[in-house]
């Protein structure tokens, strides 16, 4: 069996069992902050590893063009059914991130709960990714997953280590502290907004 085909037959397992401790069951507030603000750009967002996707209908309701992509079927589906519920649109996608791409880039990309879903030896790919889905000079709206405990999905995702991730080099900081957004099951997120330089 393919370590693609692997990782699907996993998270369906997840989601099929309800075993998605991660998903708040709504948007999260740090989403609705940047929406408020008008920081999130109004051109073509990509929402990877969606889940049940709560974000999407409030990115597709302001009027934003989104895709959004997870690896298992169940979500996608229960996905694509809300978004008609709602007269709303998005692009919805089932594909292993790791082995995806689109057919061209986006304005902004908004990560939540995706890094922390996928094994650490992959995130450096990862990461690779996020910068080749974004435009020169697009914005990364991230949000890492603080657990302080070994092990997962979730895993720990330390902003020192998520640094050493994005390098400096290649993606803009933001100078300040981080956003902190407390998590229903105990864990906080840290949120920033990274730009990416080309």
């Amino acid at each position: 069996m393919s370590e693609a085909r692997r990782r699907q037959q996993e998270w369906e397992a997840r989601y099929v069992a309800g075993r998605t401790g991660w998903d708040r069951g709504d948007v999260s507030p740090a989403l609705r902050y940047w929406l408020e603000r008008d920081e999130i750009p109004a051109g073509r967002i990509l929402v990877p590893g969606c889940g049940h996707g709560h974000e999407i209908a409030a990115l597709a309701a302001s009027g934003r063009y989104v895709t959004a992509v997870d690896i298992a079927a169940q979500p996608v589906l229960r996905l694509m059914g809300a978004l008609a519920d709602a007269g709303l649109h998005a692009n919805v996608v089932q594909a292993d991130l790791l082995h995806w791409t689109p057919a061209e880039p986006f304005d902004a990309v908004y990560e939540q709960t995706c890094i922390c879903a996928l094994e650490p030896d992959t995130w450096q790919d990862y990461v690779n990714r996020l910068a080749n889905w974004l435009v020169p000079g697009g914005k990364l709206f991230a949000l890492f997953m603080q657990t302080a405990q070994p092990g997962g999905p979730p895993y720990d995702c330390p902003v020192p280590a998520m640094r050493d991730l994005f390098d400096p080099a290649d993606w803009e900081w933001p100078a300040g502290e981080a956003m902190e957004v407390p998590h229903p099951n105990g864990f906080v997120e840290h949120g920033f907004v990274l730009v990416r330089r080309r």
